[in-house]
């Protein structure tokens, strides 16, 4: 009897700490998270499209979440990564979007889906692109974004609005320099003002801003005294937009001073002067 009496209580000290462990363990145990496990992909996919048709977003991003983590290889994984990018896109959660595209991208190159994931972050920073009087990053990332749409999948249906969004973001980029631009010219610091105009004529000659850009060239150059090039940038944007108000004013400014349009072939701005798209292109 004294030999099995510390058997007995031994016993009982290790299961009692076993005992109370499983219970903790089940008390832990977060059923919803054990039932979601076990759902089969499909299950779990056209639930997150259903959401998605009914408008909850969030619910469908769960789902389409929980496929891509379950089932990481199977080919509701990638409908699921494509689709769950596409929700994010909709609720404005861009950087979200943006991740799940470049990895779909980079996980699925050559699916018939790509272009549309790079459709869809291009589409993420173009929704964040902000005024010309803030920072322009968004436009030239959508720029770069949408260009790859263009390049890489050139016979997609989504080449038509990438190539307007980047028309969008150039002109954004475009509107930046000229802020910039008059700001020394207001300021009368011709030298910068110049170099923020001539990058707008030689880099975004395809936007509205360049008969601005011409117009304040001629009235920057004028003012340092630099008739040439002042009559070089009139002439060019005579020649391009003869019926601009901007063309009117340069006109009167040289008039003004005894000068009239009169284009210097050796000029940087006769060079430039093709990149233009103008009325009289």
């Amino acid at each position: 009897m004294s030999f099995q009496a510390p058997v007995r209580v031994t016993f009982a000290a290790v299961a009692l700490p076993l005992l109370v462990a499983g219970c903790n363990a089940e008390k832990d145990l977060d059923l919803s998270t054990y039932v979601e496990q076990t759902e089969p992909a499909d299950t779990l996919y056209n639930q997150g499209l259903a959401n998605l048709e009914s408008g909850r977003l969030k619910e469908a991003v769960s789902k389409f979440e929980a496929v891509d983590r379950q089932h990481p290889y199977s080919e509701f994984a990638r409908k699921s990564l494509l689709m769950g990018t596409f929700a994010n896109y909709r609720q404005g959660k861009y950087a979200e979007a943006i991740n799940g595209g470049k990895r779909y991208v980079a996980l699925y190159p050559t699916s018939d889906d790509a272009a549309y994931a790079q459709y869809l972050i291009g589409l993420s920073y173009f929704r964040q692109i902000k005024e010309v009087t803030q920072d322009q990053k968004e436009a030239r990332q959508t720029i770069e974004a949408m260009e790859q749409v263009e390049q890489r999948w050139p016979d997609s249906e989504y080449v038509p609005d990438a190539q307007a969004k980047i028309r969008f973001a150039r002109d954004q980029l475009a509107g930046k320099e000229m802020q910039i631009g008059r700001y020394y010219l207001e300021r009368r610091e011709y030298i910068a003002a110049i170099r923020r105009f001539r990058g707008v004529v030689e880099n975004y000659a395809n936007t509205r801003h360049v008969e601005e850009a011409l117009a304040r060239l001629t009235e920057a150059y004028f003012a340092m005294g630099i008739a040439s090039e002042a009559q070089t940038a009139a002439a060019v944007l005579g020649h391009n937009f003869p019926e601009s108000d901007w063309y009117k004013d340069s006109y009167a400014l040289l008039q003004s001073g005894g000068l009239e349009p009169r284009e210097n072939t050796g000029s940087w701005i006769s060079k430039a002067a093709g990149l233009i798209v103008g009325a009289g292109s």
